[in-house]
């Protein structure tokens, strides 16, 4: 059984660590990928503050598809290069944005989204998805979460063969 109520009350950075190690669990435990994608998006969901979505986008034909997420329903496909999404996966980059409506481009699948980050997932040089997480709040990602959301990809990397999806 995860615990997600013994995260609650330790300072942000031990929350982190501690995504990490619920993620550790999951993914040592379990081989189906839809299962771990599923509670690897949950598990961002109930640890991080101020989310509304939290979730994956995979390659599919040269575009992005929707795949696990927790939060409101979301768009369904994402061209490469359109929306914060679509960056990622063109730079090949983390997008870190403060105010998502200063985004050249961006792509509003819930309006009540106010900042978002991006981690694309690369491995072994091909790009397989992304990571997308949105807040309400202005300003809500920080180098902090910048660092334990890429630590969060690699583990994923490590446990997770892409070309199963």
């Amino acid at each position: 059984m995860i615990n997600i109520e013994a995260a609650k009350n330790l300072p942000i950075e031990n929350r982190y660590k501690y995504m990490l190690l619920l993620l550790e669990g999951q993914l040592s435990s379990e081989k189906n990928i839809y299962a771990n994608l599923s509670n690897a998006s949950a598990i961002i969901y109930a640890i991080m503050d101020k989310l509304n979505w939290s979730g994956f986008y995979f390659m599919r034909e040269g575009e992005l598809v929707l795949g696990p997420f927790q939060g409101k329903p979301a768009c369904n496909r994402i061209t490469v290069g359109k929306g914060v999404c679509g960056a990622a996966v063109a730079e090949r980059a983390v997008q870190r944005i403060a105010n998502v409506h200063e985004f050249p481009g961006h792509i509003a699948c819930d309006g009540a989204s106010n900042s978002e980050i991006v981690i694309p997932i690369i491995k072994d040089g091909e790009v397989y998805g992304v990571l997308d997480i949105d807040s309400f709040e202005f300003n809500t990602f920080t180098e902090l979460e910048e660092e334990y959301l890429i630590k969060f990809v690699e583990k994923l990397n490590k446990y997770i063969d892409w070309t199963q999806l």
